[in-house]
């Protein structure tokens, strides 16, 4: 067993309260003083920072509901956060009802989805208020039936007393349980007494999903309500000019047209509020149709925009960015990038002398790697409900960080807090592209200018156009090796517009005496944002293709080869070299993936028969390896199989976690053959799915097996850490295949001619 104290403070607590008509509602938040929370601090990375807590209901007949607190975006948490409190409570899970919450900051704290997180973060505050339940109604029962508490015990929802033979339901007890202090102190349970936790259990909300019941807010429906679209600049670069929307207004159904600005020029800007064109023309009208029909009658002047500069406060950290002016195109993108990283860039880590090393290698191999933009393309198009008044406003939609875009929007319309009202609805799809809810803004706004409940959709192309993409990379790999073949230095050269994908801390660093890491971003005004796995699904694709290549060089199984240096990576450790002081990753779980995909799929032999490729990467807490096994029809990959292996900790929900390792090796693969956003002056060249290329059903592996390393140790993230490396399996895959190295993204660019 192991005991948890939980220190109270200004941001942490624990509380029960008397439900109206008798039982008990237990909420708990903690973020602050705990070990994760100083983990997350110390990383500074907002995408992988989350906090968790946990809402329990019991009513007197025995109905116990479990809150889920944190946005659904198809990753699982609405099952899994309620088992892991089920598990403590030593509830029936068959018994247990699970509600999403609405954003209620009085209660819950960051109801975050982003970073892979949601498990990680909440393992222990959500186990402790389960626990802290169970405690209470133990001590309740006690009090009932007067004996010690120590000799009650709890069964599947059910208190029992062996001794008196008395027993009571949860719900029995809930109203006497909820006059109980709460325990500072409680014992959580070992991993090997679960009996929730590990066990495989459905998504809560499918049986809504295969019967197509509303869920999403595409969905939402309301007496009185509009419908609104908005039209923004056709370029990056430009901004609104003028519009005459008289002839549009005439059109049947149509109720108003007007610009909307959901930024003011002097608002200092939070981490999420990414946006990247604050002022666009609404219009507005009683059906979607009718509203598509006045959009194309509009008459729109834009005009270029000059250099500007937005203030940003950064999670307490405050930047003023310059914005640039200038349409621009992706030849242009490319040579400026090919000729920023030829120069000087940021050391961001140095081992050894690496330097000397590479004038000293018997051989030098060397590689530069690139990738484009990538849009989201959630499968539900932006969206959101709003109906603003005077006295409140309620707003009900798919977003990922609801408290900070409710702060956002409390400064834009003025209005308090506690007038806001946000209802999560869960997401047709995220991955970032929710975390940037500008359209809740303009929402809002256009609601508060009609008088009336609004609907605001995007269509396809709005989504397309107006931002938020995965940034374009590019990187340089040289790795110096002796005579013996040995990997003596390692040195990268990374960077984007606009933004640099270089994490230095990551293997191979700790495993290379001479490493040298250094990166570099050029400025742009196509904005970019958070896109599953950040920075990772450019590193651990290229990454991993490069090492492949210096196996081969070295004359060594790639596999043995990466287990080489992880080898020397524990060594490091255990000696207390410099070396192994900061790296991110633990070489022993990272050489414990490739062991287990080697093993399951009997790799030795797969080699020799089959045209397969392996990866491994570490990110969001977790280590994934993946091997493609594919063969070349008509000239096109196919995918015959994919092996995983993940060493995510405790796997809560086998099932979930299996699904969201299947989803992100097919996206994955998708993307790397696929993807692609390219402009022309500031025009997006794929505005939809006729010219963006998505996977389509007959292109997805035929069979995905996924094993997990079993260990006692805490969850770690599961929505992203299988999608980088199969980015790289995949390319060292089409290597053996074809004998060509797939140096720029989509791979299919480069199996033409």
């Amino acid at each position: 067993m192991e005991n948890t104290e939980k220190k109270y403070n200004r941001r942490s607590f624990l509380k029960s309260s008397a439900l109206a008509g008798g039982g008990l509602m237990l909420t708990a938040s903690w973020f602050a003083g705990t070990e994760a929370a100083d983990k997350m601090e110390a990383l500074n990375l907002p995408e992988q920072w989350n906090e968790l807590t946990g809402y329990i209901k019991i009513t007197p007949d025995n109905v116990i509901k479990i809150m889920s607190p944190n946005p659904e975006g198809g990753q699982g948490i609405k099952t899994s956060m309620p088992m892991i409190v089920a598990e403590e409570l030593d509830v029936d899970w068959r018994d247990v009802v699970v509600e999403q919450a609405d954003l209620d900051t009085k209660h819950f704290t960051r109801q975050f989805l982003g970073g892979s997180q949601a498990i990680h973060q909440g393992w222990k505050p959500l186990r402790t208020a389960g626990a802290a339940g169970r405690q209470m109604l133990i001590a309740a029962a006690a009090n009932t039936w007067q004996v010690p508490a120590g000799e009650v015990t709890t069964q599947a929802g059910v208190l029992y007393h062996e001794k008196s033979g008395k027993s009571a339901k949860y719900g029995e007890m809930a109203s006497a349980a909820a006059l109980i202090e709460v325990p500072k102190e409680v014992t959580l349970k070992e991993v090997s007494d679960f009996r929730i936790i590990g066990t495989s259990k459905k998504n809560v909300d499918g049986p809504k999903i295969v019967t197509g019941q509303p869920l999403y807010g595409i969905d939402q429906r309301r007496d009185g309500m509009l419908i609104a679209m908005i039209v923004h600049p056709p370029a990056f670069g430009m901004k609104l000019k003028s519009v005459d929307g008289a002839k549009a207004k005439s059109m049947p159904g149509i109720r108003d047209i007007f610009p909307v600005k959901s930024m003011e020029d002097d608002y200092e800007r939070q981490f999420f509020d990414t946006c990247t064109f604050p002022e666009v023309v609404a219009v507005v009208g009683n059906s979607t149709w009718e509203v598509m029909q006045a959009r194309k009658a509009l008459r729109v002047e834009w005009e270029p925009f000059a250099d500007y500069t937005e203030n940003k406060d950064i999670f307490g950290r405050k930047q003023t960015v310059t914005v640039p002016a200038g349409l621009e195109s992706t030849p242009d993108h490319a040579a400026k990038m090919a000729d920023r990283a030829s120069q000087e860039a940021t050391v961001r880590r140095r081992d050894g002398d690496p330097e000397a090393a590479f004038q000293s290698a018997a051989k030098v191999v060397e590689s530069t790697f690139t990738a484009p933009y990538l849009a989201h393309n959630c499968m539900e198009p932006m969206n959101f409900f709003a109906h603003v008044t005077d006295e409140k406003a309620e707003l009900i939609g798919p977003l990922q960080k609801p408290e900070l875009t409710e702060q956002t929007l409390s400064a834009r319309l003025g209005m308090p807090l506690e007038k806001i009202d946000i209802k999560m609805t869960r997401l047709g799809g995220g991955f970032g592209r929710r975390s940037y809810a500008h359209w809740l803004l303009e929402a809002a706004l256009i609601s508060q200018k009609v008088k009336a409940p609004v609907k605001l959709i995007y269509s396809r192309e709005d989504d397309m156009t107006s931002g938020i993409y995965r940034s374009t990379y590019t990187a340089t790999f040289r790795a110096a090796l002796d005579q013996d073949n040995n990997l003596i230095a390692f040195h990268v050269k990374a960077g984007g517009t606009p933004e640099s994908p270089l994490s230095a801390n990551r293997f191979p660093a700790g495993a290379v005496d001479n490493y040298l890491a250094e990166d570099w971003s050029l400025p742009t005004n196509i904005t970019v944002g958070s896109f599953r796995a950040p920075r990772s699904n450019f590193m651990g694709a290229v990454e991993q293709s490069f090492l492949d290549e210096v196996a081969e060089a070295a004359g060594k199984d790639p596999i043995d080869f990466r287990l080489e240096l992880l080898e020397k990576a524990i060594l490091a450790k255990s000696m207390d070299k410099p070396s192994s002081k900061n790296n991110d990753y633990e070489p022993d779980r990272y050489a414990g993936v490739l062991k287990l995909v080697r093993e399951k799929s009997n790799w030795d032999q797969l080699k020799r028969e089959r045209n397969v490729g392996v990866s491994a990467y570490f990110c969001h807490d977790t280590y994934a390896a993946n091997i493609v096994d594919l063969e070349m029809n008509d000239g096109q990959p196919l995918v015959r199989k994919v092996w995983c292996a993940v060493d995510c900790g405790v796997v809560v929900n086998p099932d979930g976690a299996r699904n969201m390792t299947e989803g992100a090796i097919v996206d994955g693969i998708g993307t790397a053959l696929f993807g692609k956003l390219t402009f022309t002056r500031g025009v997006p060249d794929q505005k939809n799915f006729d010219r963006y290329r998505m996977i389509r059903m007959n292109e997805a592996p035929k069979e995905v097996e996924v094993h997990f390393v079993k260990n006692d140790i805490d969850p770690t993230g599961m929505g992203e850490p299988a999608y980088p490396p199969v980015f790289g399996a995949l390319a060292n895959a089409l290597y053996k295949a074809t004998g060509k190295r797939f140096y720029s993204q989509p791979f299919t660019m480069g199996l033409v001619g």
